[in-house]
């Protein structure tokens, strides 16, 4: 009986030790903190410039338009905007048509977080988002998003002016 007791307590240290060695595994392989907002920044800069690039492109293709940046609570990024007179049996007003596309600021929930919004028209015409976890983070899939929100954009402009 004191064999097995001894065999026991040897076999739970064992157990132990695997536990402590795998959590201090994982402990050493998970980012910290502050690792991942360098990671988020990094990220965003380099979507922000890719966003930036695109959209510059619209004006040339619709003039009118004006590139601004956005710098805001909900993010950065670029917006083109552009304002009309519309003539209608009631008189004249303006109609107001923007695309916007923003990365979020970083949150807890160590995401990289892109959302666009586009309006036509005074008229919303998409709202759309995508993120992916930043330890996972494909920047070159974001980057093609982007894109194709853009692409969508110009294509609705184009069929609703």
């Amino acid at each position: 009986m004191n064999d097995f007791e001894q065999r026991l307590n040897d076999a739970i240290k064992r157990g132990k030790n695997v536990a402590a060695g795998k959590a201090a595994a994982a402990q050493a392989a998970a980012l910290t903190e502050e690792q991942f907002r360098r990671l988020h920044t990094k990220y965003r800069l380099e979507l922000c410039e890719h966003i930036e690039r695109c959209m510059a492109k619209l004006p040339d293709h619709f003039p009118g338009f004006k590139v601004e940046n956005v710098v805001s609570d909900r993010g950065w990024g670029t917006a083109v905007v552009r304002d009309d007179v519309a003539l209608s049996a009631g008189g004249r007003g303006t109609v107001y048509s923007r695309c916007e596309i923003t990365v979020r600021p970083y949150s807890s929930a160590h995401v990289i977080d892109v959302a666009a919004r586009g309006t036509i028209r005074n008229k919303e015409v998409f709202q759309r988002g995508q993120y992916q976890l930043l330890n996972e983070a494909q920047i070159q899939v974001l980057a093609e998003q982007i894109d194709l929100w853009i692409l969508e954009y110009a294509e609705l402009y184009a069929a609703r002016v």
